[in-house]
């Protein structure tokens, strides 16, 4: 790989926006950047360019064969203090993404550095809102034109930034409803459950519409063998406070090993909660609400960072939480995770990369 970044200036740049007005992922930002693989140069011609469409042949593998990994990574603003929280972890992940797809590796050093050259570009459109931030998209996609069924040779990877409030909401520590799953399942172990494959999220869509349209805010997705055992919510893994011990799905090679989910683990251990990584059941999650020691419900999650969940249907059962109100534990690994992400706490894991 060429370590060289090039910039290309653009000619004129974008009015800002209020950012009373941000929702989720659908402004963005002035620059992008976009890299090339072949396998005689490898990957090369790094360069941060003015946003922009991109040209495709109508025989690029990534549309017929699906090799598509992407990244969700957060930029935070206090003041003249530009923050990125732990880059390296998703460029390691991509590369977990990119082996499983049979696609080529990147270089997790010149990735950070490039990104943080580009979010250095971008600084002014990082919004400073409660809840909000600079959301951070990184993808790669097979370009080559071909139509028989092989790994690409040709790949593009591409970065772009979008300003964006709370995912869900400007109420952004409201509780979410979930709806468990119990007819389509995400992933089976051996898959590629554990990649953040854009198939996987395509796969998710017919179930997150029904959802949605039962009135509820995400999927719950159980094992896709048992079909018993609780793995993750469509765009958050999850966690429950049973009898004060925080308890997550144990990763079992069908579920997204999450940033936020390893550094919620490792937050929650530092101060001082009792945590569990093992399997649980849809039954168990039920039958602790029946015996009044499951206490709280939260997703994790880039996009989420930590939303308390107050409800849950499975079935013809449906069970409150903590009266749909956020609980003690998610309110204060919130109130942590939030201040390390901002700068406003000491972070002691040196999560952070200061701009």
């Amino acid at each position: 790989m060429t370590h060289q970044l090039k910039v290309i200036e653009r000619k004129q740049l974008q009015e800002k926006p209020d950012p009373a007005t941000l929702g989720f992922g659908t402004l963005f930002t002035d620059y992008m950047f976009s890299m090339d693989y072949d396998p005689e140069l490898g990957w090369h011609d790094a360069v941060i360019l003015p946003y922009q469409n991109i040209e495709l042949s109508p025989a690029a593998q990534v549309l017929h064969y699906g090799q598509a990994v992407f990244e969700g990574m957060k930029a935070y603003r206090t003041g003249d203090n530009v923050r990125l929280f732990r880059p390296d972890e998703n460029f390691k992940r991509m590369n977990k993404s990119n082996a499983r797809l049979n696609m080529p590796e990147v270089d997790v050093d010149f990735m950070v550095d490039a990104l943080t050259q580009l979010v250095k570009l971008e600084k002014e459109w990082i919004p400073t809102g409660e809840g909000q931030s600079l959301y951070i998209r990184p993808f790669i996609i097979a370009t080559e034109a071909y139509l028989g069924v092989r790994a690409a040779t040709h790949y593009k990877l591409m970065i772009i930034l979008s300003p964006v409030g709370a995912y869900y909401g400007s109420d952004h520590l409201a509780a979410t409803k979930i709806y468990v799953e119990d007819e389509y399942v995400r992933a089976v172990r051996g898959g590629v459950g554990f990649a953040k494959a854009a198939g996987n999220y395509a796969a998710s869509l017919m179930a997150q519409t029904r959802a949605t349209e039962l009135g509820y805010d995400q999927v719950l997705w159980l094992d896709g063998v048992e079909q018993r055992y609780v793995e993750e919510v469509g765009s958050m893994n999850i966690f429950f406070v049973i009898d004060g011990t925080v308890v997550t799905p144990e990763l079992n090679g069908s579920i997204l090993p999450g940033i936020t989910r390893k550094s919620i683990i490792e937050l929650a251990q530092h101060l001082g909660y009792t945590v569990e990584e093992r399997r649980i059941s849809i039954d168990d999650v039920f039958e602790a609400s029946a015996s009044g020691t499951l206490q709280e419900i939260f997703g994790s999650g880039t996009a989420a960072v930590i939303a308390p969940v107050g409800s849950i249907k499975y079935r013809d059962q449906e069970i409150e939480v903590n009266d749909s109100k956020v609980g003690p534990i998610t309110l204060d690994l919130y109130n942590h995770f939030t201040a390390i992400q901002n700068g406003t706490e000491e972070d002691p894991f040196d999560w952070c990369v200061k701009l």
